[in-house]
């Protein structure tokens, strides 16, 4: 008791101490009463708390509040979301997948680690540091964090492989694998070349230049600047894109609030791709700096806008990093087109922010373009041509494409969902890779002679019977196009790069075919 007694007389004294000069308004302060809560909490309470997850839960609470992108992360989610952007993180440098409950590596990156002592495409890493991770059901999560780590530190893999029959020991000295942002960069026609930015990080601007630089020395007169499904990433980055398109003094996106004063981000004139026409592919996933960019491209008339509706988010976020490594990301502004819009969406009911992509499907915005609707409040006119364009809920596209249900189908999506057509390419690929490989010496030979043979459809149908996925003989032969040009795609991707997944793909895309059309 005297103890207590003790704490409150402390309490009150501080309380007193930190409003010497104006009592009243101090000890009343919003700030004044959490902190006097915290420090009740932490030394009254009947039992032991853990303060670190009181405080934790105390910001997320007052975030919550807030608009849906103020957030706060502590100091590990800090660093996994930090990581894609940088452009870097520190292991093995092997791409992968899970086959079931193993992990089969798809190939080693390019002059890694995991390359330097012998790794090889279709090994499987069965133990790492001695302990199995294939067979105990560990979940993905649990496996990165074991072959991550610091550079230089030394990490042991216990790889199976065919043809041995004992395991493989490798030591591995971890070190930087790069991370890159552009998925594909490839002529997709003569005089036409595709690139596809899947986020804009530190190192997009410079993977940009270079792809630009190589495919101008093919001959590229024209570009489809591809950011479907790109959820954005570094204003700056997006900001450094968009200036490699406009004119001097071109306004590319301004950003303003309430206690932050309006800032101007201006084009330089010297950008790569001033010249020649641009196709700009967008759908419901791209977002923040990919609306930037494709704002930035629309507003003055620079090039077309093809797809479908963007997402919607015109909020910057200020990172305000806080001594344990933790960080709130808070909403100091929005960002406006150079016609002056602004295209966040309404988030006043944060349910309904949530859902708001299943409503647009539920509406049939994605089939119809006329299920969308803008109030005339809303229209803006572009800076040369003035041409009508709405704010207030995305980058409305110039061509509207509608997404193609048949080809998605249930079957389809619940074949996808259960990893069944992925694991499907892996297995086959685990069969016949010696066989692929004298086939096919190259990806032009593989992409024209290549078909998907039966007897890899009949193993799919049947994963997805084990995964409890009902066959259905119309879904099927509905879906059967899309499935063959993914797994022919997926093959591709894992003998090659990423860069054959997509010119695989891009032929039955049918954003990109229509870019193909504008610009032929």
């Amino acid at each position: 008791m005297k103890r207590i007694n003790t704490l409150i007389v402390l309490l009150l004294s501080f309380c007193m101490v930190q409003g010497q000069n104006n009592p009243q308004k101090v000890v009343n302060t919003p700030m004044r009463k959490l902190q006097l809560a915290e420090f009740a909490i932490a030394n009254l309470y009947v039992d032991k708390v853990d303060e670190e997850k009181l405080v934790e839960d105390a910001i997320r609470g007052m975030l919550e509040k807030l608009d849906p992108h103020s957030a706060y992360s502590n100091a590990e989610e800090v660093k996994k979301m930090n990581e894609p952007l940088q452009g870097n993180f520190e292991g093995i440098g092997v791409q992968f997948n899970m086959v079931e409950d193993t992990l089969f590596i798809i190939q080693p990156i390019s002059g890694g680690p995991s390359e330097k002592v012998g790794v090889l495409a279709g090994d499987r890493i069965v133990t790492v540091n001695d302990t199995a991770i294939a067979g105990v059901k560990m979940s993905r999560e649990e496996i990165m964090r074991r072959l991550r780590g610091p550079k230089g530190t030394t990490v042991r893999l216990g790889i199976a492989r065919r043809g041995f029959a004992e395991l493989l020991a490798f030591d591995v000295v971890r070190d930087k694998i790069p991370l890159h942002t552009l998925d594909a960069a490839y002529m997709i026609r003569k005089g036409i070349g595709y690139v596809r930015i899947s986020s804009f990080g530190a190192t997009t601007h410079a993977e940009f230049l270079e792809a630009v630089g190589r495919l101008k020395k093919q001959k590229m007169k024209h570009l489809i600047l591809d950011l479907q499904g790109n959820g954005g990433g570094y204003l700056s980055a997006a900001v450094d894109i968009a200036n490699e398109f406009l004119e001097a003094g071109n306004l590319i996106v301004y950003t303003e609030g309430l206690r932050q004063p309006r800032r101007d981000f201006k084009a330089m004139g010297k950008g790569s791709m001033r010249k020649g026409q641009v196709v700009l592919l967008i759908d419901e996933y791209s977002a923040s700096a990919s609306e930037i960019v494709s704002g930035a491209i629309q507003d003055w008339d620079r090039g077309f806008v093809v797809g479908r509706r963007s997402f919607g988010k015109g909020l910057v976020q200020r990172p305000l990093d806080l001594p344990d490594g933790s960080m709130i990301r808070l909403t100091t502004a929005r960002y406006y087109t150079p016609s002056g819009r602004c295209i966040q969406k309404p988030y006043d009911d944060k349910k309904k922010y949530k859902e708001d992509l299943n409503e647009r499907f539920k509406k049939g915005e994605f089939i119809h373009a006329d299920s969308i609707h803008f109030p005339d409040s809303l229209k803006y006119q572009t800076r040369k041509l003035g041409r009508t364009v709405y704010g207030g809920g995305g980058i409305m596209p110039d061509y509207f494409i509608p997404l193609d249900t048949t080809r998605y189908n249930k079957y389809h999506r619940d074949l996808s969902a259960k990893g069944c057509i992925i694991n499907a390419s892996l297995r086959y690929i685990d069969d016949h890779r010696d066989e692929l490989a004298s086939l096919y010496k190259d990806f032009d030979t593989y992409n024209l002679r290549f078909e998907v043979s039966a007897e890899l459809l009949k193993q799919l149908v049947e994963s997805g019977e084990k995964e409890g996925v009902k066959y259905d003989e119309a879904l099927y032969q509905e879906a059967l196009p899309m499935l063959k040009c993914q797994l022919k795609a997926l093959i591709a991707r894992d003998l090659w790069e990423m860069n054959e997944y997509f010119r695989v793909m891009n032929e039955t895309n049918e954003s990109v075919m229509k870019a193909v059309e504008l610009l032929e």
